[in-house]
C-alpha cells in the first residue's frame, strides 16, 4: 500500500457472506471487486461464477429463476449466472441423466480466498465420487488482478481413482442486458457452424447477430468449429466487448446457444469437450492422470 490509502478495501475486496432469504437463503457466497470488474462466486454452487459487473454494469444473463438454494427440476432453477459449469456425466440433454450434469449442484470446499496488492486469488476442491465407483476431483482457481478488465478461471481434473474414468465437461458462459442488446454482434474465427435443428437453420443468417426480443421466440443452437478459442461480443452501443478465451487443446468443441425471447433474452458461449445430441462423445481421463481447462472472460470499453 501506499500513502494515499489506510485499507487496502479501498483499492479491492473480497467478503464472504450467506444469504438469508428467498429461494436463495443459505447460499455462501464470495463477493470479489477488483476495482473495476466484481464478480460473484457461488461456494454452494461448485464456485461458478453467479454475476459479473463491469464498472458497476450488470454483464450476466440472470434467468427469472435467480439463484435457488434447493435442488428442483433443471427448468426451474436454471439461473444462467455468468458461469453454469456443466458435466461430468452428463451435458445436454440425455436420456437417464440429469439435463447438464450434476457438477453445478455440487459444494465447494473454499481452500484459499485472498486479496491483497497481486489480486484476487479463490481456490476450491469439488469432488465427483461414488462408492465403488469414480473418484473425479477438480481444483478450481478463479483470480483477477487489481484493476484488471480479465478474469481468469483454471480447472485442474484429476482422476484419485483406481480406473480410467469417463468424463465430459461444458462451460456454460452467459451474457445478458444491458450487455447483451439489440445491433450486438459476434465475432469468431470459425470454420464451421451446424444448426442443432430446423429453426436453427433457418434463423442461420443472424448466428452472430443479436436482434430484438420477441415474445415467445423460440431458442437458436449451433455446433462451431473455431479456428482460434477465442469469442468476442461487441455492443456498440454500450461501448463495451466481452471476450471469452478458453483452452482449445482440451476444450475442442463450442456451443451457441441464443435466446431472443422476451423475458428470456440471453446469449450462451459454450466451450466443451464434446458436441450435444447423437455427437455427444465421453473422454477418458487415465488413473492418476490430470486434465486442465482454462477459461479468461474479459469486459472492457472499445
Amino acid at each position: 500500500m501506499n500513502g494515499k490509502i489506510s485499507n487496502f478495501q479501498q483499492v479491492a475486496s473480497l467478503r464472504r457472506y450467506v444469504i438469508t432469504e428467498g429461494r436463495a437463503k443459505g447460499l455462501d457466497v464470495i463477493d470479489c471487486d477488483n476495482g473495476k470488474i466484481r464478480f460473484l462466486l457461488n461456494v454452494s454452487k461448485a464456485l461458478d461464477i453467479m454475476q459479473i459487473y463491469h464498472e458497476g454494469q450488470n454483464v450476466s444473463f440472470l434467468s427469472k429463476n435467480a439463484f435457488i438454494s434447493q435442488n428442483q427440476d433443471f427448468l426451474r432453477r436454471f439461473e444462467g449466472g455468468m458461469l453454469y459449469t456443466c458435466g461430468l456425466d452428463s451435458v445436454g440433454g440425455r436420456e437417464g441423466f440429469e439435463l447438464h450434469g450434476t457438477f453445478h449442484n455440487t459444494c465447494a470446499e473454499v481452500v484459499k480466498a485472498e486479496c491483497d496488492e497481486d489480486g484476487i486469488t479463490v481456490e476450491a476442491i469439488i469432488k465427483d465420487t461414488a462408492l465403488f465407483g469414480k473418484n473425479l476431483v477438480v481444483k478450481r482457481k478463479i483470480t483477477s488482478k487489481v484493476n484488471s478488465s480479465t478474469v481468469n478461471l483454471e480447472d485442474v481434473l484429476l482422476n484419485e481413482g483406481y480406473s480410467d474414468e469417463n468424463y465430459c465437461v461444458l462451460y456454460h458462459v452467459n451474457v445478458g442486458y444491458p450487455m447483451l442488446d439489440d445491433g450486438g454482434r459476434i465475432v469468431a474465427d470459425v470454420d464451421s457452424a451446424v444448426a442443432r435443428n430446423a429453426w436453427a437453420q433457418e434463423k442461420k443468417g443472424e448466428i452472430f447477430a443479436i436482434t430484438e426480443p420477441l415474445a415467445g421466440q423460440e431458442e437458436t443452437c449451433y455446433f462451431i468449429k473455431n479456428k482460434t478459442p477465442k469469442v468476442a461480443y461487441i455492443n456498440e452501443k454500450l461501448g463495451k466487448s466481452f471476450t471469452l478465451e478458453y483452452s482449445g487443446d482440451t476444450l475442442p468443441c463450442f456451443v451457441e446457444w441464443k435466446s431472443m425471447a422476451c423475458g428470456d433474452y440471453a446469449l450462451g458461449l459454450e466451450p466443451a469437450t464434446t458436441e450435444l445430441d447423437g455427437n455427444f462423445k465421453y473422454s477418458v481421463i487415465e488413473s492418476g492422470k490430470s486434465v486442465r481447462f482454462t477459461l479468461a472472460i474479459t469486459v472492457d470499453k472499445l
